[in-house]
């Protein structure tokens, strides 16, 4: 499995310069940290790779299927920054909902939403109306969602925000979990997660991808050497 993304350039009206310029990925099975100061282009990149803009130019696939392609929605998992809910909706009401547009019968359905909710620690506020939860438990049910169907790729943008320690561990020992088999790129300001978790570094500047690589903990502290990056 292999997504590569080749020369991707992005710029929006008005701006003095591109949000993504001229980057180039090739991913494998792993998880991938994506680090970068704001504006860098990473929230950018992650909506290009998931369909939701389009790029002035380059290309995305996964194993051959175009980014554009019903057959790379079926198999991409996404958790945006601020990702949409309905506040009447119960959180068990949610992730069928969910799954019934991913395309699972009612039986199907009903079993990944209790799947994912028990992997979250949701399963006793399963009937609760998402309105109530607090935002470490809205956190946790957006991951959910982004797992259902079991992607083949996953993207995160700011997945372990309002989340407790406690629950950062546990969402990093289910993330190193799914990357055995799978592609995960996720992308967080809270860099030791990405050093506990990630099997590669990549970290983005101006647009463009500024090093990329394992971390071993030889080297030095990441934050350090993160910091230094943008001196």
């Amino acid at each position: 499995m292999e997504l590569i993304a080749q020369n991707l350039v992005k710029k929006y009206p008005q701006a003095q310069k591109n949000a993504v310029d001229g980057l180039s990925l090739h991913l494998k099975k792993g998880v991938y940290g994506l680090l970068g100061a704001n504006g860098a282009g990473k929230t950018t990149l992650m909506r290009m790779l998931c369909g939701i803009l389009r790029p002035e130019s380059g290309t995305i696939a996964l194993d051959g299927m175009d980014v554009s392609t019903e057959g790379y929605r079926a198999f991409l998992g996404y958790l945006p920054q601020d990702f949409g809910y309905y506040p009447e909706f119960t959180g068990m009401d949610f992730l069928l909902y969910l799954s019934a547009l991913k395309g699972l019968d009612k039986r199907q359905a009903r079993e990944e939403a209790q799947r994912l909710l028990s992997l979250v620690s949701l399963a006793e506020s399963a009937n609760r109306k998402i309105r109530t939860f607090s935002g470490g438990m809205k956190q946790r049910l957006g991951i959910a969602q982004a797992l259902i169907g079991r992607p083949r790729l996953l993207i995160l943008d700011e997945p372990t925000a309002g989340l407790d320690p406690r629950e950062r561990v546990r969402f990093r020992e289910l993330i190193a979990e799914v990357g055995r088999q799978n592609i995960v790129l996720l992308s967080t300001h809270i860099v030791t997660d990405i050093e506990q978790i990630a099997d590669v570094v990549l970290i983005m500047k101006d647009g463009r991808l500024i090093w990329q690589g394992k971390w071993e903990a030889g080297y030095k502290n990441l934050e350090a050497f993160y910091l230094e990056q943008f001196d």
